[in-house]
């Protein structure tokens, strides 16, 4: 699930305010057998792979910026004990 707000809107939520400033960092799931097919599909748009990363436990992180310079990770099982 992926949950976007208005910039601002969630940040007087009374308990646990939910905001970010400034260029943010997020990772999405993705199996290993689809890392080839979106490293594709990023190339076919043009989207600028900003490093690929192979972590010691197996996984692989692709990184990119969308169009507002957010950090996109895309990562495979592999990166911490839990995934």
């Amino acid at each position: 699930m992926l949950l976007l707000f208005v910039k601002r809107a969630s940040a007087k939520i009374p308990k646990i305010p939910h905001d970010g400033e400034g260029q943010l960092h997020m990772a999405f799931a993705i199996t290993a057998e689809s890392l080839d097919a979106w490293r594709s599909r990023l190339e076919s748009l043009e989207i600028e792979i900003i490093e690929t990363t192979r972590w010691e436990r197996g996984g692989t992180s692709l990184y990119f910026r969308d169009p507002d310079g957010h950090l996109i990770e895309l990562a495979t099982p592999g990166l911490w004990s839990n995934y």
